[in-house]
């Protein structure tokens, strides 16, 4: 275990009109607690799971990799401050990690070919071959169980959205051996039930506010699925 607690300062809120501050359970989430090796958020879409992930990521000082070159019709001030108002509190001192999104999978992978160009050793640490010339599926595991062995903080994004079932539960065994190893941590928002049933784990719903946690078999989407396939 690395990081233990994370604080959230709402009383410091810049504004209470534009997201993410709009949030509900900002305002009535005091703090969130590491009790266990691996942690998932769940909830609804826009219920606020990946953006709290990706702020707590920043609040920890770990680098979310990404590409700038992007415009937008209006932009929002506030999207990315919300780790300002976030205090992170650990076990034995910060320690280095990682974030892990779809989307800025590929602006990763993009800027490890970059560097491949000119080492191509880079690679020997993401599964030793270019992570452009496998599916994003392939891509994402190799990049795991390269990364995983490591002593880190690592923050994942829906990693399901690249991965076939039979690939997530190749995924929930890496998770899990590289936690029980008791040198790499995770905090994960997903809406795969098979990613949620990692043994032990801690799963914050996001549909309540305050968040708070709950069972595997208490999540909407244990129950939806078990609906739909007892219904076949």
């Amino acid at each position: 275990m690395h990081l233990k607690r994370i604080t959230i300062d709402s009383a410091r809120f810049p504004t209470a009109d534009e997201y993410p501050y709009t949030l509900p359970l900002l305002r009535e989430t005091d703090a969130i607690e590491f009790t266990t090796p691996v942690t998932f958020f769940v909830g609804e879409n826009g219920s606020g799971k990946s953006t709290v992930l990706e702020a707590i990521c920043r609040a920890c000082d770990i680098h979310i990799w990404e590409l700038t070159q992007r415009a937008r019709v209006r932009a929002n001030q506030y999207e990315r401050s919300l780790h300002l108002f976030m205090r992170p509190e650990w076990t034995a001192g910060p320690v280095v990690g990682a974030h892990f999104g779809s989307d800025r999978f590929r602006d990763f992978s993009s800027l490890l070919e970059e560097w491949a160009m000119a080492d191509p050793g880079q690679l020997k640490y993401f599964g030793g071959k270019s992570l452009l010339s496998q599916s994003h599926g392939q891509s994402l595991m190799s990049c795991f169980g390269a990364r995983f062995s490591r002593k880190g903080l690592y923050f994942l994004d829906e990693p399901e959205t690249a991965l076939s079932p039979r690939t997530q539960l190749a995924f929930v065994d890496v998770v899990q051996r590289a936690a029980t190893s008791g040198v790499a941590q995770f905090v994960i928002a997903t809406h795969s039930p098979i990613l949620m049933s990692v043994p032990g784990a801690t799963i914050y719903s996001f549909d309540t506010s305050p968040v708070a946690p709950l069972a595997f078999e208490q999540t909407d989407h244990f129950a939806v699925y078990k609906e739909f396939f007892d219904g076949r």
